[in-house]
């Protein structure tokens, strides 16, 4: 599949890696920066998405969430990295029921509330069945900063895109759906938070106070990627799966 990413916000997390543990499956475990796991949310909206083979003007455009948790695990090639994904939200019914099927990632329905400008941004969405609510605003910065767990902007920016392979469940627990972003225009800005609410990072059972303290955010626009399917993970049995994560 190929898209425009529009717009891609990452709002980051440092994480205390013994929570972050709990939330993963085997044989993954959080990866760490500086003694911390790090974890957020991507607010992402796709235009022009479609098979490759087709021209852009036929694509669909979606605005879509995805709770993550950067990850590590020992692969047949040695040690790999992506990010573990319990949740996925869409505004679209299309990728709701094609995701899974169609391609890798199941999706829930949610409404997204977008208002934005060349500088400011808010994106909010509540799921469909309640139990997920974010709202975020940012604005646009000159430089990153505030950040303990990326020394500058190129730090950060090779972090993630180093996590470009994402991985979710399925409902039947047993394998994880795996999905991975690719583009040769991989660019990212700084923005200043200005607001973040999240039910699942505010949540005091699955996040103790102090386990997960917001770091920084960074904003992606207008970038062409491709999506291509990754051979389903196997997990442990008796690990963290869809049951324990964001749902």
């Amino acid at each position: 599949m190929s898209s425009v990413v529009e717009r891609r916000l990452l709002v980051n997390y440092r994480v205390a890696p013994e929570v972050a543990a709990s939330l993963v499956p085997s044989p993954m475990r959080p990866q760490l920066v500086d003694g911390w796991a790090v974890a957020g949310i991507c607010l992402i909206r796709l235009g022009q998405l479609r098979p490759s083979w087709l021209p852009g003007w036929v694509g669909m455009r979606s605005e879509n969430a995805a709770h993550r948790i950067a990850v590590e695990w020992d692969g047949p090639q040695g040690l790999s990295t992506g990010v573990y994904i319990p949740r996925r939200d869409s505004g679209s019914a299309i990728n709701v029921l094609a995701g899974g099927r169609l391609f890798p990632g199941e999706h829930s329905l949610a409404r997204f509330d977008v208002r934005e400008t060349a500088q400011d941004l808010h994106v909010a969405f509540t799921s469909q069945d309640k139990t997920i609510s974010v709202s975020v605003d940012v604005r646009t910065a000159e430089r990153f900063q505030g950040s303990e767990l990326f020394a500058d902007l190129a730090q950060a920016s090779d972090f993630f895109q180093r996590g470009a392979a994402g991985f979710s469940p399925t409902h039947s627990g047993q394998c994880l759906d795996g999905l991975e972003l690719q583009t040769d225009a991989w660019q990212v800005e700084p923005v200043d938070i200005h607001s973040v609410r999240s039910t699942v990072f505010d949540d005091q059972d699955r996040f103790p106070p102090g386990s997960a303290v917001l770091d920084c955010a960074l904003l992606m626009r207008e970038v062409p990627v491709t999506w291509r399917p990754l051979p389903p993970l196997r997990v442990a049995a008796g690990s963290a799966t869809a049951g324990n994560s964001a749902r």
